[in-house]
């Protein structure tokens, strides 16, 4: 089996025990000073409604979205969550808007100037990380590698009918995991992610 089409392969147990340990996580949440919408076309009504649930329960203060225009789209992801976030009961002054990044890494160097310019570093203490499922912890270990010094929560979704749990178990579900697994350790050799949670 080629690299290339890794993801279609059956995982073993031990494989499957493995991400669900250390991948497919969420972390317990608390207030935060900012959510870190990373941009998709997947879920994107899903994505905003649990954005404005985490908004009315008082767990962030900013947000801040990204995503470039993506192909097929005259839009960028920003733009298109942005709306729906809005539209999901978000205030919009409380939403900075970040529409150049193409993927998880510029998601973060590219926001992170604009967050600054807004808020100021300095004053970010927290942030909630929000992002598919599948995608799972790679996104704090993004954020980790450019950001170290705030602390990291991370909620993910999904829209699949199959519980997260046994992902293994549907053939689209189980393709985007190890699409996505398979990633961890070269990112981590190229550095553009940094281990996470640490310890």
């Amino acid at each position: 089996m080629s690299a290339r089409d890794r993801s279609t392969r059956v995982p073993t147990a031990d494989e499957i025990a493995r991400i669900n340990r250390t991948h497919l996580i969420d972390t317990p949440l608390r207030p935060a000073d900012l959510l870190f919408m990373f941009g998709t076309r997947e879920d994107v009504g899903l994505r905003a409604d649990t954005a404005a649930r985490l908004w009315r329960a008082g767990l962030f203060q900013w947000s801040i979205v990204s995503g470039g225009v993506t192909p097929g789209s005259e839009q960028s992801e920003c733009s298109i969550i942005k709306a729906a976030m809005i539209k999901a009961g978000i205030p919009a002054d409380r939403i900075l808007g970040e529409d150049r990044a193409t993927n998880t890494g510029e998601n973060v160097i590219f926001s992170l100037p604009i967050i600054d310019a807004a808020l100021g570093l300095q004053h970010i203490r927290s942030v909630i990380c929000l992002g598919n499922t599948w995608t799972a912890r790679r996104y704090p270990m993004t954020l980790h590698r450019y950001w170290p010094q705030v602390e990291k929560m991370l909620l993910t979704v999904d829209s699949f009918v199959t519980p997260r749990g046994l992902w293994h178990t549907d053939v689209e579900f189980r393709r985007r995991v190890l699409h996505e697994w398979d990633k961890i350790e070269p990112y981590k050799a190229n550095g553009f992610i940094a281990d996470w949670p640490e310890g």
